[in-house]
Order: structure tokens, then C-alpha cells, then sequence
């Protein structure tokens, strides 16, 4: 067997461009574009990326792009301060706060400062309580991401049992709940787990959440499992060469030789990430602007 190879970049572009097409219906109704803000701290180069990238991607999803880069020690009053502003601007429909922050910056009450309404993260409290119970709210982009792959390559995941590895408040912990809310059967691996491997290996679904790098291999796989790769790991670089391979936390090319499809990395559920961030902004603006939200997002 060779696994069938899930292409999320292709995916993800289909997304960004469903969600460009129904942005500028949302501003021929709204009489505006969706807005979203995001706020970088402090000049970590991995961040400055993320947040370049995500900025050229909002305007490209016909969307505006409002950006904030503060210094390394801007204060804690300064940045609440400055998400009450974006909280109340009505011109912004998504707000989000690159993390990791500095130190001195305390990243839980950062977060439950943007109102759950703009909290296109879905890393708000009430957004995690909305998803525990079943309530309309905001889910976190990567585990949503995951959950549009898996429903396009499996349909119904009904009675269908799934292992996810990991337990982060990001990844581990949503993912289950979407899973659940599926009606697969759904265990939350983690490392106290006794016997990992086996209990791995009854999974018809998989997602590996853990930052190992090629940790799962076929033998932990049931035969014909779909695996969902999240771990994006770089690999110490070879002689003669400047940057390590990036490599998820499945060994993707034994992992091919039992489970029937598989997420690659790069190109898997990474490219994901950035088109549900802007999925989310284009539904916030539609609930904002008390519209109803087109059933295709």
C-alpha cells in the first residue's frame, strides 16, 4: 500500500479563494471590507514572517489588513490599551496577537482581553467553552484546518475511531472536541499514556500533535488509518548545508507504507493554518455586521 498524499496547499488555496469571492460580497452588502488586526511585540524573526505573511494574505482575500509592531517592552497597560481600541473600532472585525510574547507579558490575560466576538484565534476562554458545549464561537485555525481535510477525504467520520496525539489548548484539545462533536470516537494520547504505540494503533484516525520529530512510524498505524500530520520540526542540518529538513512527527515515508493517506510536511496542514485565520475574520464581519453567514464558510 501507498498512502494517498493529502495536498493541504491545494486545499488551503481553494479556501483563500472561496473566502476572497464571498469578501467582497460581504463588502457589496455591508458597504465595507472585512478587517482584520494583527499585533506583533517585539522583533522575534520567526514572528515578523508570520505576521508579513498573514498581512499579504488578508489584503489578497480582499480583506483589509490593519498591523500593529510594537516594541520588545511595550508594558502590559500599553497593549491592553491598545486592544481595547481594536475591540471597539468597528472597521475591525478580527483581532489577533502573534504569539509567543515576551516574557514580561502575561499571555492569558492578553488573550481574554479581545472580546470572544474578534477572537479569530479561537484561543479565547469563552471560544473554548463555546466549542466544549457545542455553542456557535470561534475555533482555533489548525485543528479546523485539520477537520476540513479529514471531512474532504473521509465524509462521515460517524462511529469512526480517532487518536489524538497531544493534549495543547492550541491543537490537542480542540481537535478532540471537533472530533467528538464528528461522532468519531475520540482518545487523547499524551506522553503519561501507558503503551502509546497501541493504543495508537487502533486509530482509523490519527493526529500527531506533539513537536517530535518522526516519532509515529508505520508500526504504530493500524492498516488504512488517515493520519493528520501537525508537528512541523526542523532536523539538525546536514554537513555542508545551512538549514535542517523540516519533518512532522510522523515518518512520512514509512508511515506510506501502511496508512491509506497522510498529510506531508511541509504542504500539509501548515498551509491550512493562515486560509481558516481568514475564513474565521470573513465570519466574524458577517456576525458584526449582523448578516447572515453564507452556509459554504
Amino acid at each position: 500500500m501507498t498512502a494517498t498524499r493529502i495536498d493541504g496547499k491545494a486545499f488551503a488555496l481553494k479556501l483563500r479563494e472561496l473566502v476572497g469571492a464571498s469578501a467582497l460580497e460581504f463588502a457589496a452588502a455591508a458597504g465595507r471590507k472585512p478587517g482584520l488586526a494583527v499585533v506583533l511585540i517585539g522583533d522575534d524573526p520567526a514572528s515578523q514572517v508570520y505576521v508579513g505573511s498573514k498581512g499579504k494574505a488578508t489584503l489578497a482575500a480582499n480583506m483589509n489588513s490593519f498591523e500593529h509592531r510594537l516594541p520588545d517592552d511595550t508594558n502590559a497597560a500599553d497593549l491592553l490599551a491598545l486592544i481595547e481600541r481594536l475591540n471597539g473600532d468597528d472597521a475591525v472585525d478580527g483581532i489577533l496577537v502573534q504569539l509567543p510574547l515576551p516574557a514580561h507579558l502575561d499571555e492569558q490575560s492578553i488573550i481574554s482581553s479581545i472580546s470572544p466576538d474578534k477572537d479569530v484565534d479561537g484561543f479565547h476562554v469563552i471560544n473554548a467553552g463555546r466549542l466544549s458545549v457545542g455553542q456557535s464561537g470561534f475555533v482555533p485555525c489548525t485543528p479546523l484546518g485539520c477537520m476540513m481535510l479529514l471531512t474532504d477525504r473521509l465524509g462521515d467520520l460517524s462511529g469512526l475511531e480517532a487518536v489524538v496525539v497531544g493534549r495543547s489548548n492550541i491543537v490537542g484539545k480542540p481537535m478532540a472536541q471537533l472530533l467528538l462533536d464528528a461522532n468519531a470516537t475520540v482518545t487523547i494520547a499524551h506522553s503519561r499514556t501507558k503503551d502509546l504505540p497501541a493504543v495508537v494503533k487502533r486509530a482509523d484516525i490519527v493526529v500527531a500533535a506533539v513537536g517530535r520529530p518522526n516519532m509515529i512510524g508505520k508500526d504504530w498505524l493500524k492498516d488504512g488509518a488517515t493520519v493528520i500530520d501537525v508537528g512541523i520540526n526542523r532536523l539538525p542540518p546536514e554537513p555542508g548545508k545551512e538549514k535542517g529538513k523540516l519533518v512532522g512527527d510522523v515518518a512520512f515515508d514509512e508511515a506510506s507504507e501502511v496508512a491509506a493517506a497522510i498529510t506531508p510536511v511541509p504542504g500539509g496542514v501548515g498551509p491550512m493554518t493562515i486560509a481558516v485565520l481568514l475564513r474565521n475574520t470573513l465570519v466574524a464581519a458577517y456576525r458584526n455586521a449582523d448578516l447572515n453567514v453564507p452556509a459554504h464558510l
